[in-house]
């Protein structure tokens, strides 16, 4: 049984989840756009709707492809005599994914709790600058409700100001890209594990794959220097 066309077709499958992370991706600048400019809550909600709608249908894409790659397997694996009916065999394995969802497989996926986390540092970040009271755009974690200073700004390596600050998801420290991507390399080379440089930081193991782009804080560097 030859399986060009389906693999074609999932190729082509991929290609669709790529355009949807491209739609996460501009929906999350959207939000931090709304927040910055202290529009109204309800239009920051909307892009929370949306970003949990791509999340159902990356989910729904994810199903559809372990299907069929479950599907081929156990035919190649069964070696029929007859060609099996790939349509129904296809359909009954997503039918049995889809069965297990649940609302908090949205909230666990990758971009929609970056899109969560990014808001929460763009309302701490420009809600403390404006001095605005409004409790509705200023729903914040007491943990993180703290007093900005510009000491956030400063990159615990190069000790100067940030300008394309990542955040590392294991501890939550920024660092200046270049900076911090130098030294995971050159440890590397070394076989050797990098300490977060973030003084009293006890993460000992900073790697690449855990840093995220801190768009939130960004803003918040460039928004200072403007003024």
């Amino acid at each position: 049984i030859s399986f060009n066309c389906v693999d074609s077709s999932l190729s082509s499958l991929k290609n669709c989840q790529s355009y949807i992370n491209t739609g996460m991706d501009i929906a999350t600048h959207v939000a931090l756009d709304l927040v910055e400019s202290f529009n109204d809550v309800e239009d920051v909600n909307s892009m929370e709707n949306v970003m949990l709608e791509y999340a159902a249908m990356d989910r729904e894409l994810n199903h559809y492809m372990k299907a069929i790659e479950e599907t081929v397997t156990q035919i190649k694996r069964e070696k029929p005599e007859n060609i099996p009916d790939l349509k129904y065999l296809v359909k009954e394995k997503f039918t049995a994914l889809e069965s297990k969802n649940s609302d908090s497989d949205l909230q666990r996926n990758e971009k929609y709790m970056y899109f969560k986390d990014q808001l929460k540092e763009m309302k701490r970040q420009f809600c403390h600058q404006s001095g605005d009271g409004n409790e509705a755009i200023e729903q914040i974690d007491e943990d993180i409700a703290v007093t900005q200073s510009q000491m956030n700004f400063i990159c615990p390596i190069t000790q100067m100001e940030m300008k394309r600050p990542v955040r590392n998801k294991v501890c939550g420290h920024t660092y200046e890209e270049d900076a911090i991507l130098k030294i995971i390399q050159t440890r590397k080379q070394q076989k050797k594990k990098v300490r977060c440089p973030k003084i009293g930081c006890s993460h000992v193991d900073v790697k690449g794959s855990d840093l995220v782009p801190d768009e939130a804080l960004k803003r918040a560097i460039d928004s200072q220097n403007k003024k």
